[in-house]
């Protein structure tokens, strides 16, 4: 003889159905399908990113080389600040939502308003910062030489700092190359493709003694090897191929072109999100304003995009590690 089970909630009554399984309403459920669902797509992007950067290991870049930058301080090296700013900002940003969503269970419109703004702010800089990370990536700082098997060179001097092109490069008007629009968009800031070709950085790197080069692969104590002058000299003249400056879909001067490609599409992905965070976060803002949540009773709204929120703060905390620490 089976035994049938019924289930009952705390009151004894057996669920018959209706919008709440769980005492979750719709929109918290599908907010929580959706959570899940986005997980799973930044865990398959941030599995090819470790299966490449662990496959390519000795030619990627190191990040403390790549995030130096910080506005208002050009020339200041300040490895990985900028981007400690940024995370800081959106973790913060997560508080204030949380300080939201209490506030919306107390019926503090006013509460809500203002932590609502506090995060909204908070995206924002985190979006502006990212585009601003995302131009200084793109510009290049030093330049670089790309050999004919693809592999980069960067110039350093004898106490092996690097140095730029145009500290060394010769100007030869005679070999430019002008920019076609059939290549591609390349370099938008004036009519050639890069600032100077191959043969103006190889003729001022020959005139100078103290320069040397460094190829994108490392050495027995994990540092980008460093030719001897004789070495460099060769390397140049065997292998060089074209000037890169910044970083694109094809070419990067910090390294293997797969770190720019993963770059752009992991970040931008991610601050696709933020964006539409913020987008959503002002719409609610501005209801909880005017009092449509004060009418119904309910913060719930505030409540189901908060998760959202907490959900982009947190995939963040996992791309911060993997792509800028680890």
């Amino acid at each position: 003889m089976e035994a049938t089970v019924v289930q009952t909630d705390d009151k004894g009554a057996v669920w018959g159905g209706g919008n709440q399984p769980l005492r979750a309403s719709y929109g918290k459920m599908m907010m929580w399908f959706f959570i899940v669902s986005d997980a799973l797509t930044f865990s398959g992007f941030l599995a090819a990113y470790g299966f490449s950067r662990f496959k390519f290991v000795d030619a990627w870049p190191i990040a403390d080389e790549v995030f130096t930058h910080v506005p208002f301080l050009h020339g200041v090296p300040a490895p990985m600040i900028y981007v400690a700013f940024m995370t800081f900002v959106l973790i913060f940003s997560s508080v204030t939502m949380v300080l939201a969503v209490d506030a919306g269970h107390k019926m503090k419109q006013s509460k809500v308003a203002m932590y609502m703004f506090l995060t909204i702010i908070g995206g924002l800089i985190f979006v502006g910062s990212q585009a601003w990370e995302w131009a200084t990536f793109i510009k290049g700082d030093y330049g670089a030489v790309e050999t004919k098997g693809g592999k980069i060179l960067q110039f350093l001097d004898n106490e092996g700092n690097r140095v730029a092109l145009s500290s060394f490069a010769k100007d030869l008007p005679s070999t430019a190359t002008a920019h076609e629009a059939s290549k591609g968009v390349w370099f938008m800031g004036g009519e050639t493709e890069t600032t100077y070709n191959f043969e103006e950085v190889k003729a001022g790197f020959l005139a100078n003694d103290n320069l040397l080069i460094r190829t994108q692969y490392l050495d027995d104590n994990g540092h980008p090897t460093v030719l001897s002058r004789a070495e460099s000299i060769a390397k140049i003249e065997k292998d060089g191929k074209l000037v890169v400056e910044g970083a694109n879909l094809r070419h990067n001067e910090y390294g293997h072109p797969l770190f720019a490609d993963f770059f752009f599409f992991i970040t931008g992905f991610h601050g696709f999100h933020v964006f539409s965070g913020v987008m959503i976060n002002i719409i609610i803002f501005f209801n909880v304003v005017i009092g449509t949540y004060e009418r119904r009773k309910s913060y719930e709204m505030v409540e189901k995009v908060g998760l959202y929120w907490h959900f982009v703060d947190l995939v963040w905390v996992f791309v911060f590690t993997f792509f800028y620490l680890v």
